[in-house]
């Protein structure tokens, strides 16, 4: 059964790995790939990844991506969401501490993004627009 308008937006906002998907180079399928990602009711997804990452450059030149989280239990449920692309611009210190935090706490959070600054490259921030909504509850 399809999820509500409510529901799907409040599972997504949820902490959970994402599945992002975007359109491949000619010849291959979708890059599809875990990731962390931001998304509050009503508002706009967002990503923070490598900017010289292949995925970035696959955005960048699709426009758009998708996401699809899920869980298992207590029900089988899931919500893909699509869209086009709104902004990529660099990360500031904010959008790394903003992104770890929701995923990870105190100690953990903070040797991470020591671990961040010291070993991955540039990030940028990649904002997507929800515009087409997949949803079920198959419980």
């Amino acid at each position: 059964m399809p999820l509500t308008k409510q529901d799907r937006e409040e599972f997504l906002a949820e902490k959970r790995i994402g599945a992002l998907s975007v359109t491949g180079e000619p010849g291959r399928g979708p890059v599809t790939v875990p990731i962390w990602y931001h998304y509050t009711p009503g508002g706009q997804l967002w990503i923070l990844t490598e900017a010289a990452s292949r995925k970035v450059a696959l955005i960048r030149a699709a426009g758009r991506f998708t996401l699809m989280v899920e869980r298992v239990k207590p029900s089988i449920r899931y919500v893909s969401v699509e869209g086009p692309v709104t902004r990529i611009d660099p990360a500031t210190d904010e959008d790394r501490r903003t992104m770890t935090y929701r995923y990870l706490s105190g100690e953990a959070a903070e040797r991470y993004l020591e671990f961040a600054a010291q070993h991955m490259g540039e990030e940028v921030v990649v904002e997507m627009r929800p515009e087409r909504w997949l949803s079920a509850d198959l419980g």
